[in-house]
Order: structure tokens, then sequence, then C-alpha cells
């Protein structure tokens, strides 16, 4: 070979594998993933480049069974050099990364001195961190000022003293929507703070609002923030954009709009302010979103991206425009929006390119994101912004060295009233089209949730493991996902479940129909919303032969008279149960409970308030009247999501051992009586 092909080979070689999304073989694959294998693998996110571009703060999550948590540190890579090492350690987690503006210092919040997050500071080079804060009821959000000399945070404004003094003279009770933890506003000196940890200068307070996001003014002397009447969750709608003028401490309201409007951002001239908003529209759960810019002194918002059929996800404002981040169908992407013209530019590539958590230089040049793949891990890249030229900065892929994982790819089918919808199909490694293969289909909540083509799932339904034991996955991006634009995210208004059960069985057809599956061994399974359209699915559908319900909704009306977001159901339904009666008797699969034949599995946590667990007895209840076999397990001390390993087990392994009985013919194992390992 001559020494120009063996360059041009090189090159080649080289340029394919700086591409995050260029197909990789899975050399060596020898094995399946085991339950544990999938809860052991680390995780990254959270990446935040250094002012100038030099470093990348990220942090990674990890397994420690003997505390029984996900624990996260904090990581820093070198640009350059690509080195990468970690930076916090201990048993307990560091979060929320923030670099000083002269990228001296790196900020993280922790509670590994104490019960209660504080405010931290490591210097980059390393060392002992320092505790900055000793807030008494810890620290929420956090930002540096502009120049570096001042932190400002979120803390609670509760008394501890006084609830203590009630509960140990009349017990601890709750008093329903009258008791609120509101948030408020602190600031520091950075100086004083490294000495010695302190509580921080009280910058607002009082009943009239709690505090959320907030952001600096470019001369450090003003803070915009966005505020909620309290911190109900059904008080979404009542946010507003206010100014504190540190100098005084008075605080007036910018924009007073009905909707939600969060989020705020400076221009760099500290002229104007940009900021999430609804524009005055109360429906927002399902609702396009719109950046606006309003003058800091005062006047009428004026949205600017009303021409992007999606949701914004406002990062800052720089010399060249504002940039957001979005979802395009399965891909997200990075945008710029100019403030005066509204024309929008999509920044990064390819189109399938799936982008989170960017994170932009100060000069708006460069910046850094996670990204995963069909055929990679989620990992952290840099690149320029023009030209967008990603670079990967960590190895996180060679976690599933030697597995045998599916393979992910966008499919897309005619649903039953002729709209488009897409999913992502996971086909065994070895799949043969001339095969007939079990099918289990997998429903991601929301429901402007969307699923997305990437390497390996780890939690709740452990997908690669059924790929490996020959079966067919899909994952439905139903009417209402995200990405899919507004009137897509419209189409389950006031037709949840139905609609959303055509999707799904719509999808199984088209399977059927290409000769790939057996619609005798069809399971299906979701949690949250993903587990309500499977319950409705368990009642009004004989196309499956088992499905799990996780955390989902059996009966509307129960579900609004418990849930801690009301609002979203009277936006999706249109009325309360008491008004309209009709559209929560079409949309409960309680109302469709008399030709349930399909054995399913119910899983909920035991405190969950999102979806109260009266809807997991309810549907049990209604199960077992029509004598169609059920099982509930219910996980202690559990909310909506399931957030420790040894319990994430658990719910993994009820959901394989339910599926690998009804759809591969294993015995069904006794959950109450679990084979447990031998202790060494």
């Amino acid at each position: 070979m001559t020494m120009t092909k063996k360059r041009l080979l090189a090159l080649l070689f080289l340029a394919l594998a700086a591409l995050p999304w260029s197909a990789v073989a899975q050399t060596g694959a020898t094995r399946v993933p085991a339950i544990d294998d999938l809860l052991n693998l680390k995780t990254l996110g959270s990446p935040q480049v250094s002012p100038d571009g030099t470093w990348v703060a990220y942090t990674v999550s990890s397994t420690d069974w003997k505390q029984d948590a996900f624990v996260t540190q904090i990581w820093l890579v070198h640009v350059a050099s690509g080195r990468n090492f970690q930076v916090t350690r201990g048993d307990k987690s560091c979060v929320s990364p923030g670099w000083s503006p002269d990228g001296a210092w790196l900020a993280f919040t922790s509670s590994r001195v104490g019960d209660k997050s504080q405010i931290f500071v490591i210097r980059r080079d390393g060392g002992e961190a320092v505790q900055m804060t000793n807030a008494e009821n810890g620290v929420g959000g956090y930002a540096w000022s502009g120049d570096g000399r001042q932190i400002a945070f979120t803390t609670s404004d509760v008394n501890e003293k006084d609830v203590k003094a009630r509960r140990d003279h009349l017990g601890d009770f709750e008093v329903v929507r009258r008791e609120y933890a509101h948030q408020h506003l602190r600031t520091f000196d950075v100086a004083g703070a490294l000495a010695a940890p302190v509580a921080g200068t009280e910058r607002t307070k009082g009943k009239d609002y709690t505090v959320s996001s907030f952001s600096w003014s470019p001369d450090n002397r003003r803070i915009a923030f966005s505020a909620t009447v309290n911190p109900d969750l059904v008080q979404n709608g009542t946010a507003d954009i206010y100014l504190l003028d540190l100098s005084t401490n008075a605080v007036r309201k910018v924009v007073d709009l009905a909707g939600p409007d969060n989020g705020p951002r400076w221009s760099p001239d500290g002229r104007m302010l940009v900021f999430s908003s609804a524009m005055g529209n109360p429906k927002s759960f399902h609702a396009n979103s719109r950046l606006a810019v309003v003058p800091v002194e005062g006047g009428v918002p004026r949205s600017i991206t009303d021409g992007f059929d999606e949701q914004p996800g406002l990062i800052d404002w720089y010399a060249d425009g504002i940039y957001f981040g979005a979802s395009q169908k399965t891909a997200s992407h990075l945008f710029r929006v100019d403030p005066t013209t509204g024309k929008t530019t999509r920044l990064s590539q390819p189109d399938t390119l799936m982008l989170g958590g960017a994170s932009v230089t100060r000069d708006g040049r460069s910046v850094a994101f996670t990204a995963a793949s069909p055929t990679t891990l989620s990992e952290i890249y840099v690149s320029s912004v023009q030209p967008f030229a990603p670079r990967r900065l960590t190895t996180m892929t060679d976690q599933v060295n030697g597995y045998r994982l599916g393979r992910r790819e966008v499919i897309s089918w005619k649903s039953k009233d002729g709209t488009e919808i897409e999913g992502v199909l996971i086909k065994p490694a070895d799949f043969d089209a001339a095969r007939k293969y079990p099918l289990l289909c997998i429903i991601h909540g929301g429901p402007t949730g969307v699923d997305r083509p990437t390497m390996i799932d780890t939690r709740t339904y452990p997908s690669d493991i059924w790929a490996g034991k020959g079966a067919l996955i899909l994952k439905v991006n139903y009417r209402g996902s995200a990405g899919y634009g507004e009137k897509f995210r419209q189409l389950n208004v006031r037709n949840l479940g139905v609609g959303d059960a055509w999707d799904v069985l719509s999808g199984v057809d088209h399977l059927v129909k290409l000769g790939w599956v057996d619609p005798k061994r069809v399971g299906c399974m979701g949690w949250s919303q993903g587990g309500y359209i499977s319950a409705f699915l368990t009642t009004s559908s004989d196309a499956f032969a088992a499905i799990s319900v996780g955390a989902g909704i059996s009966d509307w009306a129960t579900y609004y008279y418990n849930t801690d977001i009301t609002p979203f159901t009277v936006q999706y339904l249109g009325a309360d149960p008491a008004t309209d009666p009709e559209i929560y008797a079409k949309t409960s699969p309680m109302t469709y409970i008399k030709q349930a034949k399909t054995p399913t599995l119910i899983q909920h946590g035991e405190l969950d308030r999102r979806v109260p667990i009266a809807n997991a007895y309810e549907l049990r209840q209604g199960l077992e009247d029509r004598g169609v076999k059920a099982e509930m397990v219910v996980y202690k001390g559990f909310g909506h999501g399931i957030t420790k390993p040894k319990a994430m087990r658990a719910v993994m392994e009820h959901n394989l051992g339910w599926f690998n009985h009804y759809i591969f013919g294993d015995p069904l194992p006794d959950f109450a009586k679990p084979e447990l390992p031998r202790k060494e």
C-alpha cells in the first residue's frame, strides 16, 4: 500500500471515529446483560463548559449497593488533551456544577456535611472542597454574579424551631393547601464565605410569592427571577417575572401574564430580558411555550418564536442571538433566534443528533453537550458553534463492551385515524426478517415525553434482556408526545386513552403485517402516562397476552380528586368530573373493566402523589371481580418514581418474570417468595 493511501485511510478512520452517531459494530459481544449489569452502568450528565472553553465539568452517577443509593460525583475533562479525572468523592452526591466567571473555582451543591444541601467550591486544579453556606434549610438553586464576587441562592423560609415545637406538642400534621415552604433569595460575598460558611443575606421574603429560577444582571446590581404565588404545583400558571434591586431589596413585577412565565435571562447590554412564556395561554400543559422578550423597565412582552413549532428550552442570550435547545421528532438540537426578527437557525447537525444539556462559553463560540446514539451511551462532546464539528471527550460506552444488545431504529406507521406515528423498534442482534418474533410494547410517560433510539435501557423495563431472549420491542411515540409539534401534541386532548390506544394497536398491526410478529405473543407495559395507556389497553383490548401497569391512572375522576397537579386533568379533558362526567367515563380504563381479559401486573409506589395509589387498588379490585389474573406490587416508601437500586432491581425482576411467563412460557415466579442469592 502506498503512503498516500495509508494517509487517506487513516484520515477516513479518524473522521468516522469522531462522529458520535456513526455506526459502531459490537465487537466481541458475548452475553446478554443481566438486571444488575444494567443497574451498575454509570451515567453522565450536567455538562458545564468553563467560561473560556478550556474545561468541561460534568456529573457521573453510579450505583452504591451498600447504602442502596445512586450516588453522583463531579468530574472534569481538559478539552485540549481529553484528560478526565474525578473531582469529588464520598458517600453523598455532589451535583449542579457551576464555574466562577474567571474559571478558577467550580461550585457545586451537596449534603456531604449535615443533612441539608449546601454550596461548596473547589479549585479547578484540585484540593479540598470549601463549604460556603450553612443555610438552616439548605440550598436550592444558585448562581455566580458576573464579576465572581457574589453568589445568589434560594432557600426555604420554614422556621424549624416552630415546626419542632408544634410537633412536640401536637404530633405531626399538615393543613392541606395552607402550609407552604416558600423559596426566597439570599446572596453572600464569596471572599467572606471562603473564610467560613455563611447563612447569606436575605433579599426576598414573605408569602406573596415563592422564587424559582433567577439570573444576575450584567452590572451585578439586580436579579431577575420567576415566581409563583406559592409552591403548590397547581399554581404553575401563576409564574411571573420579577426584578430585585440589590441596593434596596425592592421587588417589582415586570411580566404579569396568564399562564406560566419562567427562567428570565438578561440581554448582554442589560436592557432586555428573555424568558419562557405561555404568552397568556392558560393551557400550558399541551400548548407550545414561546421565548419572549421585554424591556427591563417594563412593557408588553413580545414573542420571538411564534414560527417555531415546538417547545424551546432557553439557554442564554449572547452577542449573536438567543440560544435554545429543542426536540425535533426523536432528535434534539441547538438553535439560535434573532431577538429582533425572530429568525431561527438550527446550529447542530446531523438531523439525527440527540443533543442535551448544552452549555455555551462566555463568548458564545463553543458548546459542550451530551449526546447518545443507537450505538453509543450518552457521552460528553464539545464543538465550535459554527461550524458545528463535535468531538467526544468521554468513553462511557466502553462499559457495554462484550454485551449483546438490541439494534435500535426509528419506524413509522399510520394510526386508525390516519395520523402518522413514529416509534423506536429494538431488534435482536441476529434479527431475521423471515422469522416471527414475540413483541413487547413499552409506552413512555408524560404524555409529552418522547422515546429516542438511544443505546440500552437501564431502568424499569429491561428491553435488551428481552431482545437477547428473542423478542422485538416497540416504543411508541403516541399522539401527545413531544418533538412533533403543537398540533400533534394536542391530538389526545379530550381523547386520552382512546387515541393513544389506536397508536399502540396500529403499531402492533403494522409489525404483524410485515410478517415479523407472532400476534399471540404480544405484551404491553408503561409507567405513569404509559401505565395509564397500558391500563386502558388491558380493559379495552384483547390484543395482548400480558400487560404491566406502572403507576398508572385507572379512573380519571379518582385521579383528579387526589393528584397534586389537578390543572393537568382539566386542561386535557376540558372540565372537572362533576361538570363533564361523560369525558371522564370515555377516557377511564375502569369504564371498560367488564370486558377485561388480559393478565395484568400492577406496580405502584406507596406514597405516590402524582398518580395516587388508589388508582392501582381500584384497577386490581376491578380485575379480580372479573376473574382476571392480576398481581399488584407496592414499593414501600416510594412516590411516583422508584429511586433506589434495590427497589429498581425488584421492579425489573417483576416485569421480567411476568412477561417471561406469559410471552416466553417460563414458570411464573412467586413474587411474595422470590428466589434469593445465597450469602457467602
